[in-house]
């Protein structure tokens, strides 16, 4: 056989033979489905086990039973955020060609900054209760209110607001997109609105965020790859 290229074949590497195609719309789906249900456990046990009162101090860390689990929940959220990145993959993947390149950026950029920051927060909180088993007595109360406030503002202020970015930019290539069903969309709206700017009024409302999440997923599962929504166009 000679070096010589044959006429009418490509220069590269031809397409796998006998290869079956990605389902990305199921993938997609129960990557959102395994994300909202871990952060939601996360955020549930993170609110019971732990005062809600700054000045009750660290007697929590005190008891074993409250200890392990919350240390349970900080050790889910890596897996957490590994199906948050699977969820974002696929959904740029169903989108596909017609992504624009401007809100892909920012749905891209505030999933990364929100998994990066809770990752941070659990690490805060995950090394504090680490600390307090070494230890025979509680950490110093400087110690304990300058882990308390990181882990707070890290997940309240941070994570939360990069959530509404990446809910908002979600909401607006599904309007222009249609892959998603309308109520999806005001609702992950709605969502978006409250923690831009009512995050502050109840720690629960950090629940609206995984609860859209799954909302969607299960939309995306429902729908399948078959669905006879309105076709992706690229003018929206």
């Amino acid at each position: 056989m000679t070096g010589r290229q044959v006429a009418g074949q490509p220069a590269g590497p031809g397409p796998l033979p006998g290869g079956i195609p990605l389902r990305t719309p199921r993938a997609a789906a129960v990557a959102g489905i395994v994300f909202s249900l871990l952060l939601i456990f996360m955020l549930v046990v993170l609110r019971t086990s732990t005062p809600g009162d700054p000045g009750a101090g660290g007697t929590w860390l005190t008891d074993p039973g409250r200890r392990a689990l919350v240390a349970v929940a900080l050790n889910l959220v890596p897996f957490a955020g590994i199906a948050f990145l699977w969820f974002i993959g696929v959904v740029r993947d169903r989108i596909g060609r017609h992504e624009d390149r401007f809100f892909a950026t920012v749905f891209l950029g505030s999933g990364l900054l929100f998994v990066g920051m809770l990752f941070v927060a659990a690490a805060v909180g995950g090394g504090l209760i680490a600390a307090a088993a070494r230890t025979a007595g509680l950490p110093g109360a400087g110690t304990l209110a300058l882990s308390r406030n990181i882990t707070s503002a890290l997940l309240n202020v941070y994570a939360m607001r990069m959530a509404a970015v990446f809910t908002l930019t979600t909401v607006t290539i599904a309007r222009r997109t249609a892959f998603v069903s309308r109520w999806i969309t005001m609702a992950g709206l709605a969502t978006a609105v409250v923690l831009l700017v009512g995050i502050g009024i109840s720690q629960w409302v950090e629940l609206l965020f995984p609860a859209w999440v799954l909302a969607l997923s299960i939309d995306i599962l429902v729908a399948g790859p078959g669905s006879g929504r309105r076709p992706i166009t690229p003018g929206g």
